[in-house]
């Protein structure tokens, strides 16, 4: 086998990778976010068991949150597609914009069908949701869900006094800030690729921190389903970004 041949089995092999861990991730997003069989109800009878949560409700705290940190995921998206034209990172940037497009949706449109702003009200820090209804369940214990320790959850609110403070553009944790989403407009090529791959990473990282706060803390059915699958597709997805940027000589920051 000749060296060319080498490495053109490497790459094919290494798609295929990729190929599989987007496949995984997109089933186990709609999988969860469905769920009708495990609830015993049909779509119209749960949909009308479902009383419409409060504005500051971590049901509508996470649907406004979570759809502005998607639409920076897709804006990251969108940029390094022009900025490269490695088909491989151009596929996985429109498999990750239009998921992520197409989630914001459904968030929005619960709160559209809830009556309820899409954006905070006055004075309210992003992610306040995680903090007010992190520490007690419904029964007053520390709230527990699936085991995740609750504790250190007010740690990845924005506000003051925890462990991040919004920046530069960064309302939550993991978001670029503008200076980096000016480094990644200006970047080309393989330097495009790696910035993003590394932000988009970071970006992960948040999403799923606050996708298991409302998996643990929303009490909506069917959004509790969707946040927890996008703990599961996200966690695949940084496995393959993982494998991406070590195929560029590069790590996750």
């Amino acid at each position: 086998m000749t060296a060319a041949q080498g490495t053109r089995r490497t790459q094919w092999a290494a798609g295929s990778a990729v190929a599989l861990a987007l496949l995984f991730a997109g089933v186990a997003t709609v999988a969860a976010a469905r769920g009708d069989a495990a609830d015993g109800k049909q779509p119209q009878a749960a949909s009308a068991a479902v009383r419409a949560p409060a504005t500051d409700s971590a049901d509508a705290g996470f649907a406004r949150d979570m759809a502005v940190h998607h639409q920076q995921a897709v804006e990251m998206s969108f940029i390094v597609r022009d900025r490269t034209h490695d088909e491989e990172i151009r596929r996985f940037a429109y498999d990750i914009a239009n998921t992520q497009a197409n989630q914001r949706g459904m968030l929005l449109g619960w709160l559209d069908l809830w009556e309820l702003p899409k954006v905070a009200v006055a004075g309210q820090e992003p992610m306040a949701w995680m903090a007010a209804h992190g520490d007690h369940d419904e029964h007053g214990g520390r709230s527990g869900g699936d085991g995740h320790d609750m504790a250190g959850m007010g740690d990845m609110t924005a506000g003051s006094g925890s462990g991040f403070t919004a920046h530069d553009g960064a309302l939550m944790p993991g978001m670029a800030t503008r200076t980096e989403l000016d480094r990644l407009r200006k970047a080309d090529g393989k330097q495009a690729e790696i910035l993003y791959l590394q932000l988009m990473t970071d970006h992960h990282k948040g999403g799923v921190a606050m996708a298991r706060g409302c998996a643990e803390l929303c009490t909506v059915r069917a959004e509790r389903r969707l946040a927890q699958g996008m703990v599961e597709a996200q966690q695949s997805e940084l496995d393959a970004m993982a494998q991406m940027l070590a195929a560029r000589g590069a790590e996750p920051r």
